[in-house]
């Protein structure tokens, strides 16, 4: 990419992976809504295979000592840091489109299944469709950011504390007055039976127990809202709400690699079902719009990285990751000034 912005090229994937002809293939040829998705089927297979061995493995080794106990929880937790970020975003994806057509049962174990290994809420997918996504990081939205400083860390520390201490009750309570009464029943059930496993699991040993469930609940949770943190740090009130003005996109990342084009979350704030292979031509189709709109596009960097730049004040670090859409010369001082103004909090959006 230029500096100035004018021309750049996107390196994020466009096609889905392509697989030889084979047993599993014609079953997701058969079975799935989208032929693109095979490869959250066989995401799905490894996970589970991997996930379950270094389960056992890790049971053994600290019963038994074969290994030094360190050295087998540290190779866990990596093996567990290694695959959460595209489960989460196979979830993500899969909770916005059609996913296995059958068998339908499939479709709702799945969620469960990951949450199992990796600690995922699993009233993720009612907070995301029935709450978040309906909400817009407005007020009502249960993990807005517009009323903390987006470049405080203490301001973080007390969203991510209401978010683990308090969302189960808030979620639930949200989607009754909602009407929503079959997600609140999904989401309270659920998530009060994956911490009753946790809580089981730490009675039976509680070194496997803190090792394979009570680490990956509470870390999945700080980091998802890290980046749900990121991707809402930077707020245009100038604007109407919308995906443009309350949200970035991150663009040319090893994440978006890994994570199925994540980072582009104007693009699925504005139609929240695109395929994600489909991002980065949105976002070229789109320039002129996110131009007028002032929107924000950083390069090379995610949005946890975002979030970290921020509490450590990292301005110059931002400005350099900022993508001048325009291709106008902007100072790193005016970007400076751009991206302060966006952070401050606010108490209720104005009326534009």
């Amino acid at each position: 990419m230029t500096e100035a912005g004018a021309h750049f090229v996107l390196t994020d994937p466009t096609e889905a992976p392509r697989y030889p002809d084979g047993v599993l293939s014609r079953f997701c040829n058969r079975s799935l809504y989208e032929p693109r998705d095979q490869v959250f089927v066989r995401l799905s297979i490894v996970v589970v295979l991997v996930m379950s061995a270094s389960m056992t493995a890790l049971g053994f080794a600290l019963r038994t000592k074969a290994v030094p106990p360190l050295l087998a929880v540290v190779v866990y937790l990596a093996v567990w840091g290694w695959y959460s970020a595209p489960v989460i975003l196979m979830l993500h994806n899969t909770m916005h489109r059609p996913f296995l057509r059958r068998p339908k049962w499939l479709n709702f174990i799945h969620p469960y299944v990951m949450s199992f290994y990796f600690g995922i809420p699993t009233g993720y997918g009612q907070h995301h469709l029935g709450m978040h996504h309906v909400e817009d990081n407005m007020p009502e939205d249960l993990s807005s950011t517009m009323r903390y400083r987006r470049d405080s860390f203490l301001h973080f520390l007390v969203y991510f504390g209401r978010f683990f201490f308090f969302i189960l009750g808030e979620l639930s309570a949200y989607l009754l007055r909602r009407r929503r009464h079959r997600m609140a029943r999904r989401a309270f059930i659920g998530e009060a039976l994956h911490l009753s496993i946790v809580a089981t699991a730490i009675a039976i040993d509680w070194r496997f127990g803190v090792v394979a469930f009570a680490i990956p609940t509470a870390t999945i949770r700080f980091l998802m809202m890290v980046g749900n943190w990121g991707q809402h740090a930077f707020l245009n009130p100038a604007r109407k709400n919308d995906g443009l003005s309350n949200s970035i996109t991150c663009i040319n990342s090893g994440y978006n690699r890994r994570a199925f084009n994540d980072g582009y979350h104007i693009g699925h704030h504005l139609k929240a079902n695109r395929h994600w292979t489909e991002m980065p031509k949105d976002l070229l189709d789109q320039r002129a719009a996110y131009i007028e709109a002032g929107a924000l596009v950083f390069e090379g960097i995610d949005f946890f990285l975002v979030s970290i730049l921020l509490w450590t004040g990292q301005w110059k670090q931002l400005a350099r990751r900022f993508v001048r859409l325009d291709g106008k010369a902007k100072s790193e001082a005016e970007i400076i000034a751009l991206l302060k103004s966006r952070v401050m909090p606010l108490s209720e959006w104005p009326v534009v």
